[in-house]
Order: C-alpha cells, then sequence, then structure tokens
C-alpha cells in the first residue's frame, strides 16, 4: 500500500454492534482475520444493467475507483446511472482475508468494507462529479455504521487508483468538510482515503441487486446538503 491516509482529524476508536463481534477500528490484526480460500467468487460475465463486461480487460484509458459508503446495493445503483460510468460491480475490499464471503465481511473478522468499484471514462465523467455523489449519498461522520446498519463493514471509505485521485478525493473532503461545519454539522468526516487494495467480488446476488429487485432495502440516507461544486452544475 502507498498513499494511505485515515482522516487526521479523526481520533478515537468507535464501538461495533454486538452482532458484528464488538471489534473496534483498527484491532483486527491480520493474525485475527479470517483464512478466507484461494478460490475466487464467480460472478455473471456481463453486466445486468449495461451489459459491458464485468471483469477486466476494460477500455485504454478507463479509470478504476473503490468507493464504501453503507450498505452496496444502493450505492452501486448511484453510479450505474451516471454517464460515463463504463461497469459497476460491488465487492469487499480494505481487510485481510481473501475471497471472503457476505457473511464472513459481516462477522467483523475480515476487515473488509463493502465497496462499489467502478471503472469509468475520465473523458466522459469527471472524478469530482463522482465524489460530489459520494459525499451527497451517505453520512461520513458515523464511523463504523451507516443508519441502522452497524458494522466495519459499512464505514466510509475511497481507495484510489492513481495519486492524482488521491489527491483530488483529499480536496474534496476538505471542501465538504467545510461545507458541513458552515452548515452547522459539529460531527467530524471519518472517512477513510487510501490506494485501491485487491478488490473481491461479491456473490453473484448482490451485483446489481436494485436492477433486479427494485424494490429492495436500500439504506442510504445523506446529509442532506450538496457537494458545493455540485451547485454550480447538473451532478446527480
Amino acid at each position: 500500500m502507498g498513499w494511505i491516509i485515515v482522516n487526521p482529524e479523526m481520533h478515537g476508536l468507535w464501538e461495533v454492534d454486538a452482532m458484528f463481534g464488538k471489534r473496534k477500528t483498527g484491532t483486527l490484526q491480520p493474525d485475527e482475520a479470517l483464512p478466507g480460500r484461494q478460490e475466487s467468487i464467480k460472478v455473471p460475465p456481463h453486466h445486468f444493467v449495461s451489459g459491458h463486461a464485468m471483469r477486466p480487460p476494460y477500455p485504454d484509458g478507463y479509470l478504476l475507483l473503490l468507493l464504501g459508503m453503507g450498505c452496496f446495493w444502493g450505492a452501486e445503483r448511484k453510479f450505474w446511472q451516471m454517464p460515463g460510468v463504463y461497469i459497476t460491480a460491488v465487492g469487499y475490499a480494505g481487510g485481510y482475508t481473501p475471497n471472503p464471503t457476505y457473511e464472513e465481511v459481516c462477522s467483523g473478522d475480515t476487515g473488509h468494507a463493502e465497496v462499489v468499484r467502478l471503472v469509468y471514462d475520465p473523458d466522459k465523467c469527471e472524478l469530482e462529479d463522482l465524489l460530489a455523489v459520494f459525499w451527497e449519498s451517505h453520512d461520513p461522520t458515523q464511523g463504523m455504521r451507516q443508519g441502522n446498519d452497524l458494522g466495519t463493514q459499512y464505514r466510509s471509505v475511497i481507495y484510489t487508483s492513481q495519486p492524482e485521485q488521491y489527491l483530488t478525493a483529499i480536496d474534496s473532503l476538505k471542501i465538504y468538510r467545510d461545507a458541513l461545519r458552515n452548515a452547522g454539522h459539529s460531527a467530524d468526516i471519518t472517512t477513510e482515503i487510501a490506494e485501491a487494495p485487491i478488490f473481491y467480488f461479491a456473490e453473484p446476488y448482490h451485483q446489481q441487486y436494485l436492477a433486479k429487485n427494485p424494490s429492495g432495502y436500500c439504506g442510504l440516507g445523506g446529509l442532506n446538503l450538496r457537494y458545493p461544486r455540485a451547485l454550480a452544475g447538473d451532478v446527480a
């Protein structure tokens, strides 16, 4: 791992609900994690919505980004609707267990977060547009939860694949932090920003779940505060 930051103004640890093993952030060590397996989870060859190939190779020049903002079902739907996003997939990243199952991730004993993997065309979709949707669509101040969804897997994360993406993500955090403070929010942002770790695909039934089940659960809920750049644009 290279460029890694956990929000420098974020201090202390967050308790996690008992159903997730009473873990705290940062306390799971590699030798404590579940062993996982060598076999990767098989996913459908094509995206249910766009029809594009789920696995590489992707078109030349396209960029990769991983975003975690709570339950990945609703998060994925936010991004497959955006122009310039070539493919979305849900999975697990940021922990230690290779090729984990959903049940293992929910146990708190893998260290992974639920994330959406985005492959996008930077000529048609600017990174700041993606980050605006990210900030606006969840509460980045909640630590190891999103609303009623409790556990380390629901933490807020941005995992970048390029140094330039990383710097833009850091700038966006500062912008949204200032916007929150100006709007009277006292809680600080707890989002982790780091170089993208290994991504493990989630099980097939999770992929594009809300396209297959339009009335399914979506726990996304932001703070009703626009990302400042979006005020002058047309970001969804």
